[in-house]
């Protein structure tokens, strides 16, 4: 038991760290440890099994429960928080474009029927979004799932009472335990799957995650530092880097660390008070940032899925890999607030272009070997974002009704910062 609970006191990043450097030690040590590599297989078949599940109750829990009591400002930063999601994925498809990236996977697997075009793409998206929701769960039919999901969610949200609401937030709490139960265990599984990489590949694969690392991370900077201000800039008419950056220090320093939007709402809330925000218009829109504005994840579902596409030898034109841009944005709307969440949304992303499922949750795998970076700066990138749009919501408000601006911003307007 002390064993048990000081590894649980140990930080999961470190944690991490230390699999990775032991399965890549082991891996050139030692090339036929038959356990090892079992520690990998099992993971991923945990993140296989529990991730339709995780999609489903989170974005219907999150319908049946959703607000009424909007005003102009909830329209306005709902609005920043999908257009900045896009925006981030077509940045994202942009660059893996210009810098086309492939990956060394531990097993070889053959794609599913390959689609030719956007139009059969289009196509499959339609028949998919409506087959049967128990089969799509079954089976990973990950458009499926979140077709449903937002059906059901919607029809709960109507009709449903108060203590059925509550069941399926408990149920969302539930499932999310359950996740992070697995990434806790997350060192093994990526010990398991380095060993097996590097014991079959060398140390010459991390040159491919290093360049894969390179592209992620530079996409989010892009997002951070021009996309989002650019946004905000457009919406407040003023220089927005003021803001940006003060967001970027007091909410994206704590998230790099934490790993979880979630764990950084109330930093976030915090943070809000002190720009002179409306309370009432903050407690609502930092939630729902950490629900949906997930700029760091659309990022990450692209740029990997594409990643998967080249190493399957599957021909991606421009127009479809916009496609997987919008669908990027949906799915990135629904990544869980644990670490590592973004990335059990792959699959789905991945069958766009007929990749087979075992084929993406190595991907996943991957995922997870740079996340100890990857992810960090996804959080950091997604929570400093959800201030910054929602104070950009705010002051625009402030401007409509005749306010002036905050003086860092500035205007005359005092708050205490």
């Amino acid at each position: 038991m002390k064993i048990l609970e000081k590894y649980n006191k140990t930080s999961l990043i470190l944690r991490i760290v230390i699999g990775l450097v032991a399965g890549a030690l082991l891996g050139v040590l030692f090339k036929d440890l038959p356990v090892i590599p079992i520690l990998g297989d099992l993971f991923v078949g945990a993140l296989k099994a529990i991730a339709p599940v995780l999609v489903f109750v989170l974005v219907l829990s999150a319908l049946a429960r959703g607000e009424d009591k909007l005003d102009s400002r909830f329209g306005t930063v709902i609005l920043l928080y999908m257009v900045s999601t896009f925006l981030a994925s077509f940045v994202a498809v942009i660059a893996s474009f210009i810098f086309p990236q492939t990956l060394v996977l531990a097993q070889t697997a053959e794609a599913d029927v390959v689609p030719t075009g956007v139009g059969e793409v289009l196509s499959n998206l339609l028949v998919n979004m409506v087959a049967n929701p128990v089969g799509s769960l079954v089976e990973g039919r990950y458009i499926g799932i979140l077709f449903w999901a937002v059906v059901l969610g919607l029809a709960a949200k109507k009709l449903a009472n108060e203590g059925t609401k509550k069941v399926f937030e408990d149920i969302s709490n539930m499932i999310s335990q359950a996740v992070r139960w697995v990434i806790n265990l997350a060192p093994f599984g990526i010990m398991g799957l380095v060993y097996t990489n590097v014991s079959t590949n060398g140390l010459s694969i991390f040159v491919d995650y290093g360049k894969l690392l390179l592209l992620l991370v530079g996409c989010m900077l892009f997002v951070a530092l021009v996309v989002d201000p650019l946004l905000a800039g457009i919406v407040l008419k003023t220089n927005p880097y003021p803001l940006v950056f003060r967001c970027l220090r007091e909410s994206g320093l704590t998230a790099f660390f934490t790993r979880s939007s979630a764990a950084n709402i109330p930093v976030n809330m915090e943070l809000c008070k002190r720009l002179g925000m409306d309370k009432e218009m903050y407690a609502v829109s930092i939630p729902l940032g950490a629900t949906i504005n997930m700029d760091g994840a659309a990022v990450t579902i692209a740029v990997m899925s594409l990643a998967a596409a080249n190493t399957m030898g599957i021909q991606v034109s421009l127009p479809t890999a916009l496609v997987l841009a919008f669908i990027s944005t949906l799915a990135a709307c629904g990544a869980s607030g644990v670490a590592g969440g973004s990335l059990l949304l792959i699959p789905m992303a991945c069958s766009l272009f007929g990749v087979h499922a075992d084929v993406a949750m190595q991907v996943v795998g991957v995922g997870f070997v740079i996340g100890v970076i990857q992810d960090s700066v996804e959080t950091a990138l997604n929570s400093s974002g959800d201030v910054m749009f929602a104070a950009t919501a705010e002051y625009a408000q402030w401007k409509k009704d005749g306010k002036s601006l905050p003086t860092f911003l500035g205007g005359k307007t005092k708050v205490d910062i």
